[in-house]
């Protein structure tokens, strides 16, 4: 629905410098759309660098009116509040955008064609990313009859860099001429990409058939990538073991945050040995070897809250703690962990 020529504004307000701007985050790291400019009141004026410590320089304005004036002609929601639905407070800003002809992306849970789809005019769209488009059949395990790899990231915690670690892997290879895809399964990747599916809206009855179907549509590539959520570290998550079981994964990229000793949210749960944890993914996937056998073959590690110096020797100290190669896959590079599917 998105056209790559189409020209986006992201409305981030009050949460530029926010976790909860994940999804803004994501769309300018990878988006193939022109960005224009980054809406939030706070930081207007600024220019993204500035801002935050991402890297880009895109213009930050106040308001849908200046976003109009820079030639944006789609509204991309770059931020998730808590719960996933959207603010009261948006719907002024979101009826203007679309009284001035601007197109929706929207990945949170509320459905914005039921609350806008009647003023939409001609050529005019909203994208409600999270809405599944099909409903599956009862997952069988066909994934494990492949001969590819499938490479499934896993995380210590949610919001972890699952999706990012996947897409630098999957870019490297794919540099590599080797035949591969990568499949989103949350909102970020889905926008990203064009295509996937809303995991966490499909019935738990229907993930892991779902998964499955959109591994199977891509039995032809040598490498697949299939992008994480959650966690099975955290109480609220449910969709690893529907990832698992879908896709019949044949490897696993653990995702970790360095220094992290507990989940963010709830704080009171600790994080196991790294080396444990690994292992408990690994028996999971493998449901006590009745399935496809999966190997982790590396840690993606999260080290931005260190010094280059500092991230340097984590990654040397986990290396020899695991036996496992370990890469911040954004700060450096991602061949380390790209070579060891290659091997």
């Amino acid at each position: 629905m998105l056209q790559k020529n189409q020209k986006i504004a992201i409305y981030m307000d009050k949460n530029l410098d926010s976790d909860y701007g994940k999804m803004g985050f994501g769309v300018m790291r990878y988006s193939q759309n022109p960005v224009v400019c980054v809406i939030d009141s706070v930081h207007r004026g600024k220019k993204v660098n500035e801002a935050t410590e991402l890297p880009f320089d895109y213009p930050v304005v106040g308001s849908i009116s200046q976003a109009l004036e820079l030639g944006a002609t789609v509204l991309v929601l770059g931020t998730a509040p808590s719960g996933g639905r959207v603010p009261e407070e948006w719907n002024a800003p979101l009826s203007q955008a679309i009284e001035n002809g601007m197109c929706i992306v929207n990945g949170l849970h509320d459905k914005l064609n039921d609350r806008f789809g009647q003023s939409l005019g001609p050529n005019q769209w909203i994208w409600d990313v999270r809405k599944p488009s099909f409903i599956p059949k009862i997952a069988s395990a066909q994934a494990a009859n492949l001969d590819n790899k499938r490479v499934l990231l896993v995380g210590t915690d949610m919001a972890i860099g699952k999706m990012t670690a996947g897409l630098e892997v999957y870019s490297w290879i794919k540099e590599q001429g080797i035949s591969t895809r990568f499949l989103a399964t949350g909102q970020i990747g889905i926008t990203i990409t064009g295509k996937g599916i809303p995991l966490d809206a499909f019935k738990v009855d229907h993930a892991c058939g779902a998964v499955e179907t959109m591994v199977m549509e891509t039995a032809d590539s040598d490498i697949v990538f299939v992008e994480g959520q959650g966690s099975l570290l955290h109480p609220g998550s449910s969709a690893t073991l529907s990832l698992m079981r879908g896709s019949c994964a044949t490897h696993l990229i653990m995702c970790h945050r360095a220094g992290m000793t507990k989940l963010r949210k709830p704080e009171y749960i600790k994080v196991p040995p790294i080396g444990e944890f690994i292992a408990l993914n690994e028996a999971l996937a493998t449901a006590c070897g009745s399935l496809t056998k999966a190997k982790t073959v590396g840690i993606a590690l999260n080290t931005s809250t260190l010094s280059e110096a500092d991230a340097i020797k984590e990654i040397a100290e986990l290396e020899q703690e695991t036996g496992l190669p370990v890469q911040d896959v954004v700060r450096f590079d991602a061949g380390k962990l790209g070579r060891t599917l290659l091997d």
